[in-house]
């Protein structure tokens, strides 16, 4: 089972390493890390898809499905477990669904192993230092373990927390390598020390609003309040903080082994919806003070763009009641928020200014 997983993702990672061979760019390092960039985002777009429609436990061992590399092999124990729940965490679509997100999983930890074989080989002839993309490579390992832990601990909250957050992170630290290999990152202005610092707290905000968000949908409690702005028609509803920001406990439950009371979920919602007005103002000004700088408009208004996005993907998953294609949306739209504003981190601190 092992070798012939190895080899699916071998074969699915060779596609785009051959595009990226074949391609006429002259700096075919940064095209290969721009392919694993663009495939990460697809791998976590792809990765709330797979929780969203309770897939992780599609195949309920890992690496593989039943023992086995893909849901073909193992077809006969996914109709039996089928059979016995029906409307249960196993199907045959749920399988494919996990194996399909393992599968992008595993090639783009092929791609980051390729970054880093070939960051050390042509250390002399590259921009920058090769322990980037070596620390990529520990941190993918990493988020592969939480990956496995997501599995084997029943879909625990908060590690399925911290597998999103992870996953973010490699995003984030794949689109500040993928920047510092642009030779054309020049602003036309010295930075002020104010752009750095919103810039910076714009990132963190951004951050904790993702683990907010990760863990109300990991603990299913999108649904917790039924209106916006007020939350079950009250400005702050009964909230239960303790039981709902009690980490270490299984799904559904208390850390007791009771059932999760429905004030919990109503805290754990409200608390995401709470925080997201101050990740919109400051995420805001900081695209206000990029607008100044004619190099960085571009981020500006997609930056804009994006955060006025989010925000009406996350009241229209209240009012329409979570429906799958808008919830996938308001994931990607926070992946698209880590790259952007990691993106303008990076141009603010260390692109050139003339």
């Amino acid at each position: 089972m092992w070798i012939q997983l190895a080899l699916t993702g071998l074969l699915i990672a060779l596609f785009p390493l051959i595009l990226v061979w074949i391609s006429r760019d002259t700096d075919k390092y940064r095209k290969l890390i721009g392919v694993t960039l663009f495939l990460t985002l697809d791998l976590i777009i792809f990765g709330a898809f797979t929780r969203l429609t309770d897939s992780g436990l599609g195949c309920p061992d890992w690496p593989g499905c039943y023992g086995q590399a893909n849901p073909f092999q193992s077809h006969g124990a996914i109709k039996a477990a089928q059979d016995l729940m029906p409307g249960g965490p196993v199907t045959l679509q749920k399988a494919w669904i996990e194996m399909i997100h393992r599968y992008l999983a595993m090639c783009v930890g092929m791609l980051i192993v390729v970054q880093m074989l070939v960051a050390w080989w042509r250390r002399a002839m590259l921009k920058h230092s090769p322990w980037l993309a070596t620390g990529l490579f520990f941190f993918v390992c990493l988020q592969g373990a939480f990956g496995a832990w997501t599995v084997t601990l029943k879909l625990q909250p908060v590690i399925v927390t911290m597998h999103l957050l992870l996953g973010m992170g490699l995003l984030g630290l794949l689109t500040w390598a993928w920047a510092r290999e642009d030779t054309d990152a020049v602003v036309a202005a010295v930075m002020r020390p104010g752009l750095i610092r919103v810039a910076s707290l714009a990132l963190i905000l951004l951050i904790v609003q993702i683990a907010l968000g990760g863990w109300v949908s990991t603990n299913y409690a999108a649904l917790a309040c039924h209106d916006y702005p007020l939350c079950n028609g009250a400005l702050i509803p009964e909230l239960d903080f303790e039981h709902g920001y009690t980490l270490w406990r299984q799904l559904g439950l208390t850390a007791n082994g009771d059932y999760l009371p429905f004030s919990a979920l109503v805290a754990i919602h409200w608390v995401h919806r709470s925080f997201a007005w101050l990740v919109i103002a400051v995420v805001l000004w900081a695209a206000y003070q990029a607008r100044k700088i004619p190099k960085l408009s571009w981020l500006s208004k997609a930056l804009g763009l994006v955060i006025c996005l989010q925000f009406l993907s996350g009241v229209s998953t209240v009012f329409f009641s979570w429906p799958l294609l808008i919830a996938v949306v308001h994931n990607a739209g926070a992946a698209l928020l880590m790259l952007l504003l990691c993106m303008l981190n990076y141009q603010v601190r260390h692109a050139a200014a003339p």
